[in-house]
């Protein structure tokens, strides 16, 4: 890990300075804060059904919720300041306090869920050329740091954030962040965790990037340090081909490395983690193939956030830091050595007089999980047992609204169903998700 990532977020400015600034762009003036700013509303209607089939309590709401997003230009001069502004507001439309746990809704001391919640923040950002720099609440999006947006309202971050673009073909971002809120959450110093481990991390760094060596082809590397949990490795390469006759092949290879370090809060880990999937597509139609393997005695772990409050309800919801085929609607298919893989169809109905229609079905199976070489006093010990088997099914029908005053309008129909053994320990579910977006474009 390289001395950027030790030391003090600070050292993220001079950074800027070192920077190939006159390569792209260094002449092409911003128009303004004001010109250059957009404000955008999302609108978004969330049902979830979790039908628990092993005793555990059932998980099911209605809500609706509004994000409210504002980006400003950037003052002209050399170094232009702007700031991104976020809003947001979740509104119970149905649930029940027998039926809680969906994180779409707090839930307060009395265990009922609440009726609204919302919460609100910003972060400063400077730039330099093709270079910003941000500091504050924001969304972050690496391999090896990322949070989530797969409920009513996104989780945010905060720290430091620097995205860099000063050649074509080269991206490179790094960042400090040190809290986090969750979905539920309202407060913006949540913890910052390893999700399945239930530890917690004062700081996580992140330094990477990713490269396009042509249209078709390109590949990244990201390392991340978790301060006395573990300093974690990304590399991925991805490419496809046109094949012509409107046929068309690819493939996508993810690596994790994981390895524990400093206090080793969640105990030894040493963790390689492979995903490989190949696609064919031809015409409407896509099939794909993937296969994922987990080479450890700990489960592929990463980045969980939020604060538990007293009661444990409303805290450490799922980061998004996981780039990884198998990681589907209910399950990341990541056990201690873990093997699995998925077969994936996607069809486009626009060719068959249906415009924003797509349907997707997919077939996963897991098996060989063993957590019982676990390393003595890991934070993993007994969340599995010997010979785990599991399969999950995911279907879903999405629509997006071509024109009129509704274009893009987008609905969602996910429904996933999941079995399991005892000793892969997350049990049998079925799954029933609405969500409606609706972008409202105000400036």
């Amino acid at each position: 890990m390289s001395d950027v990532m030790r030391r003090s977020p600070l050292l993220l400015l001079p950074l800027l300075g070192c920077l190939p600034w006159t390569v792209h762009g260094a002449g092409e003036e911003p128009a303004g804060f004001i010109e250059d700013s957009h404000l955008r509303i999302l609108a978004r209607n969330y049902y979830l059904n979790r039908s628990v089939q092993d005793g555990r309590a059932d998980r099911k709401d209605w809500t609706q919720g509004f994000i409210g997003r504002f980006e400003s230009g950037f003052t002209q001069g050399t170094v232009g300041v702007g700031v991104d502004a976020f809003a947001t507001l979740g509104l119970k439309l149905d649930a029940s306090g027998g039926k809680t746990g969906t994180y779409n809704l707090p839930i307060h001391d009395n265990g009922k869920p609440a009726d609204e919640y919302s919460k609100a923040g910003a972060a400063l950002k400077l730039k330099v050329s093709n270079s910003v720099l941000r500091f504050g609440e924001q969304s972050v999006d690496t391999p090896v740091f990322a949070v989530g947006h797969n409920r009513l309202i996104p989780e945010t971050a905060t720290g430091f954030a620097l995205d860099s673009q000063e050649l074509d073909k080269l991206k490179l971002q790094a960042g400090h962040f040190t809290s986090a809120t969750g979905h539920v959450t309202t407060n913006s110093n949540g913890d910052l965790w390893a999700f399945y481990a239930g530890v917690t991390t004062p700081s996580v760094d992140y330094l990477g990037g990713q490269y396009q060596f042509t249209e078709d082809l390109g590949a990244s590397f990201y390392a991340a340090r978790f301060a006395d949990i573990w300093n974690q490795y990304y590399a991925n390469l991805n490419g496809r081909t046109d094949l012509g006759q409107g046929r068309q092949a690819g493939f996508d290879l993810n690596l994790y490395r994981t390895l524990d370090t400093g206090q080793a809060r969640a105990g030894a880990i040493d963790n390689t983690t492979l995903g490989a999937s190949v696609f064919y597509g031809l015409g409407a139609h896509r099939l794909t193939l993937a296969l994922q393997n987990v080479d450890g005695n700990t489960p592929f772990d990463y980045l969980g956030v939020g604060d538990l409050d007293r009661n444990g309800r409303n805290g450490r919801d799922q980061g998004a830091s996981i780039y990884l085929p198998n990681s589907v609607q209910y399950s990341d298919f990541n056990g201690p050595n873990e093997r699995s893989w998925q077969l994936r169809y996607d069809l486009s109905l626009a060719g068959y007089g249906m415009p924003g229609w797509n349907l997707m079905t997919r077939y996963l199976r897991g098996s060989g999980i063993d957590g019982t070489h676990t390393p003595a006093g890991s934070a993993y010990a007994g969340m599995y047992g010997q010979d785990g088997v599991h399969r999950e099914i995911n279907f879903e029908a999405r629509y997006v609204v071509q024109n009129g005053p509704l274009k893009d309008l987008s609905f969602r129909l996910r429904q996933t169903w999941h079995r399991a053994n005892v000793a892969q320990g997350e049990g049998n579910i079925d799954e029933f998700r609405l969500i409606t977006d609706y972008p409202i474009e105000i400036f």
